[in-house]
């Protein structure tokens, strides 16, 4: 039977949520409900009226309702069946007790997967029987399928609950009534108002505080790789906390009303709403797709994600990737309001009983209460200049704090006077230079005027990046904002403060003599990004084109133009080649050409590894990058048309490799005989320590093989060493089994004896990064490649470890290269592929088939792309320069990769 008609006689009528209209042709709510039985003791009847209205509601995602209405409808719909279960549990006949919807609920939005939030509110403690019956209703909820986040409180704990933690008093903020006592919800709402606790300025700090906490767990930034929509930077609950700012402070009840207060224009109000439907929109999206509450944008909800908004890969351009920018753009316009109206709170709020007179600064600003501000609302349209002027006020004045709200909003809606003419005015270009060369302050101008909108104006290649990601692992930022991390990072090598424990980039960049030279580099590198050919190329086109527009010299030039477009030479030759070999560092010496390009190139470097991923830096991508800045440095003191005595560094070697040995009491007659059986090459890729520690550990142990691991060493991570006879199958037999421990291999080089031994020199670093640990970690080791190393007998051990969930999602057809290593005779076989446990044992084994001699190895993870480079011969020595063989080859190791993902372990999509 339908329900009686609700409140019959018991006050004001509850707020309940309207139904849209858009939604009655998908379900008409007022029949589903009358439909229900009452009671209704079957749980399924509730669960079965859920379902068909969720997928009602899926129906109308699919036509492109708008997100509000289905985000209201759900919460309309939970409205009546809870009060219809309310009446089926006997609590509408029991007035005294209240049913208020808070939270999220209680501003009516709900998505698919969102809590319910309820207070059940008593007057008193709840007798027996009110107990009884809120049990049964909560029970019926629990068993209908509803995620339900419920307080059954009295109503002086809650006034106490609500005094203490502003949580709780955000939450009851939002409150409806949806049954029962209308008076002790007027009650509850005078004992929470502004009048009684938390009054607005309290209120504001508190909440301002709570905002930075959340934006510093995401790195307060929006443009992470796998964005929060609902708690990130930018996120829906920026939004949400303007709405409670507004609430308690003008005791707004809706967003419009900051228009009528004069917080907000109408343009605005309509850009929050349409970012605040958006987000509703991806999060419905996400919902449906996961079947739970799930507020981040993963790798798989983005491809879904991007298909589902009818985007599709053009050239340089994935779906995917034009979805996130149109996410991330959303985002950053948001926090553009979100930061405004803020700012207005800060002045109205928490400084609206301060008296200061104005500081002047010129004829166009001011300094208000430590913020600046134009000095009428008519500077920027009568001096366009003003838009830069404003960054470059703030670099020059340290007590400036920020910019008033108002003064926001003029640069806003004054943007468009950023033209051509503007940009070619010489007094627009002479003060964006002047915010480059100013001492301090440089980074965060330049990331207020991309907040702002200026820096893509002024720069509209800089606009071409901002919000652009790239579908990969490598990269965890979008474009613009890892250039802008790649600029930080650069300017605090000038701070000897920040330098920490690598005071040489504080030194090497004071010896720079214009440091905004290096400062246009790290702001060009990236900016030709996703115009399609080699982005390097094309920035530097763009930064030679900026340079000559701003008068700089054509030496000055031509610097900035070399770093953009070898911006990549030295982390790839560093990474993928032999830096140990003289002819690598010789090669990449006539490169660099000059000690300044090496100088400005190796801190571009460092500060652009250091804003692609966090996680990609350690120590031993550090000690990389140093050797072959010192090499290189030693190299152009010398002398580029010197030539290389390998004679001379081969002996250098042995006699300082010679002399530490005899101070551990070895004998130069045993060292020498062994280093009689080892080519020259061995001793021009290893260092004098390396040299004198794989000695020693011969020396010194008669049990064969020989297995040993240092933690700390000039290379920057943990080196293993294994002395052992030669075999078909050893490395694949040896990287197996690191990789089985969880360990990355981030260099192998191999150097077989002429007595049939070889001595495998292992970098490895732990899954984090770090060094291994001397203790039982090193035991355990050594311990797994002794047991290894006695059943070569038997196929390499398989890889159990998962996959990693991001790894999954990334297809890169394997590519395997052959091409000739000159020097030595090798050849050099590339493989550019997903990276994925056993992949150096399986590609290894597969050549080991095809007797292909394994003499180094560089390997190289970037992201979620393993790039690594064995130098190989044919068992007897030779170059592998067959067609033929090579094709044979190619095969077999993508042959071996395919079966190596047919076997690997099933891992969860989470």
């Amino acid at each position: 039977m339908p329900l009686a008609p609700p409140d019959a006689g018991r006050g004001a009528a509850p707020s309940l949520i309207a139904w849209p209209e858009s939604l009655n042709p998908y379900l008409d709510l007022d029949q589903s409900i009358a439909g229900l039985p009452s009671p209704a003791m079957q749980a399924g009847h509730y669960r079965d009226l859920i379902q068909s209205v969720s997928h009602a509601l899926e129906r109308a995602f699919a036509d492109d309702v708008p997100a509000d209405d289905l985000v209201h409808g759900r919460a309309a719909f939970v409205d009546r069946l809870l009060r219809h279960i309310w009446a089926d549990t006997g609590l509408m006949e029991q007035s005294e007790i209240g049913l208020f919807a808070v939270g999220g609920y209680g501003r009516g939005e709900l998505l698919p997967a969102s809590d319910v939030d309820l207070l059940l509110l008593t007057p008193d403690a709840a007798t027996e029987n009110q107990q009884g019956s809120i049990a049964e209703f909560l029970r019926r909820l629990w068993d209908s399928g509803l995620h339900v986040g419920h307080s059954v409180r009295t109503l002086d704990e809650c006034i106490s609950e609500a005094t203490r933690d502003i949580t709780v008093v955000t939450n009851l903020m939002e409150a409806r009534r949806l049954d029962g006592s209308d008076a002790l919800f007027s009650t509850l709402m005078e004992a929470i108002g502004p009048d009684r606790i938390w009054p607005s300025r309290e209120f504001f700090a508190a909440k301002l505080t709570e905002q930075s906490r959340r934006h510093q767990k995401f790195g307060d930034t929006a443009y992470r790789l796998e964005p929060n929509v609902k708690d990130g930077p930018g996120g829906l609950r920026d939004i949400q906390m303007i709405g409670w700012v507004s609430k308690r402070h003008l005791g707004a009840r809706r967003m419009s009303d900051l228009v009528r207060h004069g917080f907000l224009t109408e343009d605005e109000y309509r850009e929050l709403k349409a970012g605040q439907s958006y987000l509703w929109r991806i999060r419905f999206a996400l919902h449906t797709l996961t079947g739970r509450a799930e507020e981040r944008l993963l790798f798989d909800q983005q491809v879904a994600l991007a298909r589902i908004c009818h985007f599709s890969d053009e050239d340089n351009n994935l779906a995917v990737e034009q979805f996130m920018q149109g996410y991330y753009r959303v985002v950053m316009n948001l926090e553009r309001l979100n930061e405004m109206l803020l700012q207005h709170y800060r002045e109205c709020i928490l400084h609206a009983d301060d008296t200061c007179v104005p500081e002047p600064i010129n004829d166009r600003f001011q300094v208000r209460l430590n913020f600046v501000e134009v000095r009428h609302d008519a500077v920027f349209r009568e001096y366009p200049p003003a838009l830069l002027e404003i960054f470059l006020l703030c670099a020059q004045h340290p007590q400036i704090e920020g910019v008033r709200a108002a003064t926001i909003r003029l640069i806003r809606q004054h943007r468009h006077l950023i033209d051509d003419a503007f940009r070619h005015d010489p007094i627009c270009r002479n003060l964006f230079m002047q915010i480059l060369r100013e001492p301090r302050g440089v980074t965060q101008q330049l990331r207020r005027m991309n907040r702002y909108g200026i820096l893509a104006a002024y720069l509209p290649a800089f606009g071409s990046i901002v919000g652009r990601m790239q579908y990969d692992l490598f990269h965890v930022y979008t474009v613009d904002e890892h250039t802008l991390m790649v600029l930080r990072n650069v300017r605090r090598f000038s701070l000897a403060q920040v330098a920490g424990d690598s005071p040489r980039y504080h030194e090497i960049f004071n010896a720079q003599p214009k440091p905004e030279l290096l400062y246009l580099g790290a702001l060009f590198h990236d900016i030709g990004k996703g115009r399609g050919g080699d982005h390097s190329h094309i920035g530097s086109v763009e930064a030679e084109d900026f340079c000559k527009l701003h008068g700089l010299s054509d030496t000055d030039g031509e610097l900035v133009s070399w770093l953009v477009r070898n911006h990549l030479l030295m982390s790839m030759t560093a990474q993928r080649k032999d830096i140990s070999d003289p002819e690598i560092v010789h090669e990449f010496a006539q490169l660099v050409g000059t000690q300044l390009h090496l100088d400005s190139l190796y801190l571009l470097t460092i500060a652009d590894i250091r804003a692609t991923n966090p996680e990609l830096w350690n120590a031993w991508r550090e000690t990389l990058l140093a050797d072959l800045y010192a090499a290189t440095t030693h190299e152009l003191a010398r002398g580029l048309d010197t030539s290389r005595d390998h004679t001379a560094i081969i002996t250098a070697v042995q006699q300082e490799s010679l002399s530490r040995l005899l101070r551990l009491d070895f004998s130069a007659e045993t060292a020498q005989k062994l280093w009689g059986d080892l080519s020259d090459d061995y001793f021009l890729r290893h260092s004098a320590d390396e040299v004198a520690w794989h000695t020693a550990a011969i020396l010194e142990n008669e049990e064969r093989p020989v297995i040993r691991i240092r933690r700390t060493t000039e290379r920057g991570g943990s080196e293993i060493f294994i002395y052992a006879h030669n075999t078909t199958h050893l490395f694949a037999h040896i990287t197996s089994a690191l990789d089985g421990l969880g360990l990355d291999i981030v260099d192998a080089r191999i150097t077989t004896a002429r007595h049939g031994w070889v001595l495998d020199s292992f970098m490895v670093l732990e899954g984090d990064g770090t060094t291994v640990d001397d203790g039982f970690r090193a035991q355990e080791i050594v311990h797994r490649l002794r047991t290894t190393l006695t059943q070569l007998n038997r196929p390499p051990e398989q890889v159990r470890r998962r996959m990693p969930r991001r790894l999954k999602h990334f297809d890169i057809p394997p590519r395997i290269s052959f091409s000739h290593d000159a020097p030595r005779h090798w050849t050099a076989l590339g493989i550019d592929t997903n990276d994925r446990p056993g992949l150096l044992s399986a590609v290894s084994q597969a050549m080991a088939d095809h007797g292909v001699r394994i003499h180094n190895a560089k390997i190289s993870t970037i992201g979620e792309q393993a790039s690594d480079v064995f130098y190989v011969t044919t068992m007897d020595g030779d170059p592998i320069d067959d067609p033929a063989a090579q094709e044979s080859i190619r095969t077999a190791m993508i042959d071996a990769l395919h079966a190596l993902d047919h076997h690997a372990p099933k891992t969860s999509a989470l």
